[in-house]
């Protein structure tokens, strides 16, 4: 964005509407300012005004335990003081591999406070992938659950940590409910070593207390905040990087886009932290309004369906698959629904069938409102564009956000087209990444300034907008597999499979699955003279257990003797896919 305006008393920013650029949330969002006001300050500073404007309210609910904005404000200064006394100094990197849980969220503001950056990492990781991204992002400090902890004690001699810090899911419980989890699920975490080389967490939060350090920093609302990962086409992961502004802009912007939202209002956070729907709405947005968070720490569809029901939520988001398997529950079947303000969908195309089945489903369980589909990239921390709550045009994502611009360009061009056109999805806003951590290169071939003065964010998505400023995504540049709302790079699982000694080449690609959307499936050229038998597939299989996400784990592999190529010689993936799509037909 171009000449923001800022209010040095009230700590504020303001960006004008340049010129010739069309403005549809003014059309569709009803009473809203042309533009609007953003904090000039930390996303930790947007938390504590608002947690000084309502320290009574419920700030999160977990596993039926109340913290109320007084509480949290608390706890995330104690935890600032404890990260000072460890020497954890401002720009270090603080690795957090947790899931939805109070310690995750007092150390993601604390960490804010004292000026380092949140690396934000899938604690279901495999431990080679949690290895890259503490080394990726030099990281000094790794905070996780018991139950990862011998992951983190595999790889730690292979990084840069210093400070392992362990917290326990229990340690967040009522009485009542926490033996009840100590006679099921706490039975299975192993015990770790009394000698362990680690800080648990309830001495972390004592060593502050001892220590008379200034754990206040200075920063600006440009300064880094926190990295998020997404994978390159080419096989490489990336670490984007968003600032305080991203966040806090975000948080404005979706309020916006929802007049309806009104503080106290309780959203179902079950999008995990590492993710920019769940870190930037589920969260921050919700944190920094006076919002309910209802934490969902493992999620399932029952799960989800239970808390919806128990907790009277007013906000719930999900991706596709999560609205398929809703439809099929049973315990859903006399649920009531009209406590239901939005319901929104993400990560992958929702289909106009399901769209059409959900909005019945819910119209039959008194709500009295639509699923709103959005769009949007981690680059620009998550969504960016979403349906309005009183216009919906079938097929399409909706409108961008207040203050967000898209356009639709010639791929790999600066060249806008015309309405109606099909071309390349480009954005620009406040919450446009800073860039990737590292990457001049790709920095510069994604983020890319205008002749209209804007930076603007090339996505790789392709779509297209109607002249009364709807968008839709018609499909993916990049390769790319989608599986039950997680992004799974193709290029990234070859180089892990290439790079077993049995393997001389692989391919991977996603098969349409009803559920998952999409599931992924390997094809492998064995290296010459190995067998291509059921031991080497379960020895690839337990590799790759070792070495990818189980979220993107292939769920067959098939050998073959050769793989198809193109004219210019590489695996031609299209045609692997048509052969599978054939199979179904």
């Amino acid at each position: 964005m171009k000449k923001p305006e800022e209010n040095t008393t009230q700590k504020t920013i303001q960006f004008e509407i340049p010129q010739g650029v069309k403005t549809p949330w003014i059309d569709y969002l009803g009473d809203i300012p042309a533009t609007l006001k953003y904090c000039n300050g930390t996303m930790y500073e947007k938390l504590e005004a608002t947690a000084a404007k309502y320290p009574g309210k419920i700030a999160f609910d977990f596993m039926g335990k109340h913290t109320t904005y007084k509480q949290l404000i608390d706890k995330v200064n104690e935890c600032a003081r404890s990260l000072r006394t460890i020497g954890v100094r401002p720009d270090d990197r603080i690795t957090i591999a947790m899931p939805n849980c109070p310690q995750a969220i007092f150390m993601l503001y604390a960490v804010n406070r004292v000026g380092a950056v949140a690396n934000m990492v899938h604690p279901l990781s495999a431990e080679q992938e949690i290895q890259e991204y503490v080394n990726y992002s030099k990281s000094t400090t790794i905070v996780t659950l018991d139950q990862f902890y011998n992951k983190v004690e595999a790889i730690r001699a292979n990084t840069g940590i210093v400070n392992v810090i362990i917290a326990r899911i229990k340690d967040e419980l009522s009485r009542s409910i926490k033996t009840g989890y100590m006679l099921t699920e706490g039975r299975k975490i192993a015990p770790i070593p009394k000698d362990a080389p680690v800080i648990t967490w309830d001495r972390f939060m004592k060593l502050g207390k001892a220590s008379f350090k200034n754990y206040t920093v200075e920063r600006r609302a440009s300064d880094p905040a926190v990295i998020l990962y997404s994978g390159g086409t080419t096989g490489k992961t990336k670490g984007i990087v968003l600032t305080n502004l991203n966040f806090n802009a975000l948080s404005q912007q979706v309020i916006a886009a929802n007049p309806m939202f009104m503080p106290g209002d309780k959203m179902l956070a079950a999008m995990p932290l590492f993710h920019g729907f769940g870190l930037g709405v589920c969260i921050h947005t919700m944190l920094t309004q006076g919002g309910r968070c209802v934490l969902v720490p493992r999620f399932t569809a029952k799960s989800y369906a239970k808390l919806i029901t128990r907790y009277r939520c007013n906000f719930i988001a999900g991706v596709p698959t999560l609205y398929e398997a809703l439809l099929r529950l049973p315990q859903m079947e006399k649920a009531d629904l009209s406590c239901l303000k939005g319901v929104f969908s993400g990560g992958d195309s929702l289909s106009i069938e399901l769209k059409k089945k959900f909005d019945r489903f819910l119209y039959s369980h008194n709500a009295t409102i639509q699923i709103r589909e959005g769009y949007g990239t981690t680059e620009c921390v998550t969504a960016s564009c979403l349906t309005p709550p009183t216009r919906h045009k079938e097929g399409s994502i909706g409108v961008p956000f207040p203050d967000t611009y898209y356009k639709i360009v010639t791929p790999g061009t600066e060249e806008e087209l015309p309405y109606g056109e099909e071309g390349e999805i480009v954005i620009s806003g406040p919450s446009v990444m800073q860039g990737y951590m590292d990457m001049p290169e790709e920095t510069a071939d994604t983020l890319r300034t205008h002749a209209d003065g804007l930076t603007w964010v090339h996505t790789g998505d392709l779509g297209m907008m109607d002249d009364e400023g709807f968008v839709y995504f018609k499909g993916r540049i990049k390769r790319m597999i989608i599986t039950s709302g997680y992004n799974v790079y193709p290029a990234q699982l070859e180089n892990v499979f290439d790079a077993h000694p049995k393997v001389h080449m692989s391919c991977i690609i996603g098969v349409p699955d009803s559920y998952k959307m999409q599931k992924v499936k390997a094809f492998v050229m064995l290296s010459e003279g190995v067998p291509a038998n059921e031991e080497t597939r379960s020895e690839l299989m337990k590799y790759a257990e070792k070495n990818i996400a189980k979220y993107a784990l292939p769920y067959d592999i098939e050998f073959r003797t050769e793989l198809p190529t193109t004219l210019v010689g590489k695996v031609a993936y299209r045609q692997l896919e048509e052969e599978e799509l054939g199979k179904k037909e």
